[in-house]
């Protein structure tokens, strides 16, 4: 009888080992994080990425962005059109729900582990991301100045904005994005600029997309943070109140984050798609139209790969952007004074254009992310301008304004509403993002730093302030 226990007592413990090994035990192919959240029998989000990938090099050697935008598009569709057909073909016999991307060859799916595993067999499939709910702390003001006439901010001023007015070139003609926590598209400081918006009524067919699970056909923005930084790029009311950089350029938003700052690389993933090429609110990705993407787009979020966000998924969305002649404008985070602070993505990335904060005397916030980046082994140096980003002014929801506003995420929206002016001033730089960058980096004001983080104290460019606080009439004025 005892020896009947004890062998009974085996074959359970040995039947939990095997179990526990069984619920662990995964094709390589599934990230980490999938493979936890499918412990048990329990499902989760994915994001299957498919092994044939774009290639986007060709569009370096097209002359206009026009060109660009329509060569990547459809480069980027037509094969997620052709390879994804015998997946979605299985997910729809099953019953699977499903999203299709085409930024990236990937399919969304929710399932469990016995689906992640197929998926992951196939010879079609290259690795199942995770697709975790990340949160961003976005800043937020200290004070709410209501609607009363003000002036142009010192902010605007400083990057010498208003000089580049004076010239002729306000932005008018081209058109920036926000990816953010969406907009209140008709805020005073902000109805003029929509470019939904033709003086009568209203149209946000391509003009405004929502990611997130409220689905809003208008632009709302629960946060204020979305409406902050589109006014930086944009805002003017005609009344005084001159707080965004290109008061003549246009806008238009996708909102990737909700009320509290959530989102995740889907959400990201579907922004970027839809700025790239604009659909109508409710249409299908497939009929987004790359003539009507914007030139810039401004981000103020990050996807921690702790947290379960692939590193290299992003990059190739935000590299297909780039490709696009879009200008990927990135804020540098706020995890400094501390060296390599810089490194979630998307700004750790090559490919992106990250701004580093300033405060009124030109000296970089505590708070304002360096490099260099080695969370992906590259050692480069990060960020690559700087702009200010402390104790900002700016719209926010309710037709008011709000001052007090501090972070990489006040820096950002100079960068990617001086690419109006610069754009405007410059129309044979349009679509030509190496070009810009360089002369944006190089007409900077160079900021050197004592800073010892990867070396470059007293260089230029440094991982405290890349190449320097940014300078609008000197990048309109230069040869």
């Amino acid at each position: 009888m005892i020896g009947r226990r004890i062998s009974h007592l085996f074959l359970v413990l040995t039947l939990t080992i095997l179990c526990s090994i069984s619920a662990t035990a995964t094709n390589p192919k599934i990230a980490a994080r999938v493979a936890s959240d499918t412990e048990y029998g329990k499902s989760t989000e994915a994001l299957v990425v498919l092994a044939q990938q774009a290639d986007l090099s060709p569009a370096a050697k097209l002359s206009t962005k026009l060109a660009k935008g329509r060569f990547v598009v459809n480069t980027l569709r037509d094969l997620a059109n052709r390879t994804q057909r015998p997946i979605i073909a299985m997910l729809q016999q099953s019953g699977i729900p499903y999203q299709s991307f085409w930024i990236l060859n990937m399919i969304k799916v929710t399932g469990d582990r016995a689906l992640m595993e197929e998926l992951a067999a196939r010879a079609d499939v290259k690795q199942i991301d995770a697709n975790p709910y990340v949160h961003t702390a976005l800043p937020a003001g200290s004070s709410l100045d209501g609607p009363q006439v003000k002036h142009i901010e010192w902010n605007v001023k400083k990057v010498k904005a208003p000089n580049v007015w004076k010239l002729g070139f306000k932005g008018q003609g081209l058109v920036v994005a926000g990816a953010d926590t969406g907009v209140q598209w008709d805020h005073p400081a902000l109805k003029a600029h929509y470019r939904g918006w033709n003086g009568q009524q209203a149209n946000h067919d391509y003009n405004w997309h929502d990611a997130t699970p409220d689905q809003s056909p208008t632009p709302i923005d629960p946060n204020s943070h979305g409406t902050f930084t589109v006014s930086e790029m944009v805002g003017d009311d005609g009344l005084g109140n001159q707080v965004g950089v290109a008061p003549g350029a246009q806008w238009i938003a996708c909102r990737n984050m909700d009320a509290n700052g959530t989102g995740s690389p889907s959400r990201y993933s579907e922004c970027f798609q839809f700025l790239i090429a604009p659909y109508p609110v409710g249409g299908n990705p497939n009929q987004g139209d790359p003539t009507k993407a914007p030139d810039s787009i401004n981000n103020s979020w990050t996807c921690p790969p702790s947290e379960g966000c692939s590193t290299g998924s992003l990059q190739a969305i935000v590299d297909a952007v780039r490709a696009a002649g879009i200008v990927p404008v990135m804020a540098a985070s706020n995890y400094g004074p501390g060296c390599s602070t810089i490194q979630e993505p998307p700004a750790i990335y090559a490919s992106a254009v990250d701004v580093a904060a300033l405060d009124s005397t030109n000296t970089a916030a505590s708070f304002s992310s360096r490099g260099p980046v080695v969370a992906d082994g590259s050692n480069r140096i990060k960020p690559d301008l700087a702009a200010p980003g402390v104790g900002i002014r700016g719209a926010v929801p309710g037709n008011g304004y709000s001052s007090g506003w501090s972070g990489t995420s006040m820096a950002a929206p100079h960068v990617a509403g001086g690419i109006a002016l610069i754009w405007q001033a410059k129309p044979s730089l349009i679509g030509n993002v190496d070009a810009t960058e360089a002369l944006l980096e190089s007409t900077a004001l160079h900021k050197k730093t004592y800073e010892t983080c990867g070396g470059t104290q007293r260089k230029i460019p440094n991982n405290t302030y890349g190449y320097g606080l940014i300078n609008l009439l000197k990048a309109v004025q230069a040869p």
